[in-house]
């Protein structure tokens, strides 16, 4: 069974940087997407950056310029490193994984709080 685990989340400073990890097991159907997904409190989860088995990388308005998404194919893992973390950053942050028509794997999330 698919199952992505993330890590990597915690408190910084606004301005700091964290890097948080995914590491899928089990047997993903390629092609497919891997991606982050973040949802504050009181909020819609939202996309925050995806990548897809080629390469192609797709990132919300948002993040862009200050998170940069990475994953490799052959140890199923996607990364996403954070710089210039605003408090706004805040959330419980998912990895996702989709393939095929309709399977969609989702992480148990790892919480980011910006906050001096």
């Amino acid at each position: 069974q698919v199952q992505p685990v993330e890590s990597g989340g915690g408190l910084v400073q606004p301005g700091g940087s964290l890097r948080l990890s995914c590491v899928v097991s089990g047997s993903i159907v390629s092609p497919n997407t891997m991606g982050w997904y973040r949802q504050a409190p009181g909020k819609q989860r939202e996309l925050v950056a995806t990548s897809t088995t080629g390469g192609t990388t797709n990132y919300a308005d948002s993040v862009k310029g200050r998170f940069t998404i990475s994953r490799d194919n052959a140890k199923n893992t996607v990364s996403l490193q954070m710089n210039s973390l605003k408090p706004e950053d805040t959330a419980v942050y998912y990895c996702r994984v989709a393939a095929g028509w309709s399977l969609v794997y989702w992480g148990q999330g790892t919480q980011v709080t910006v906050s001096s």
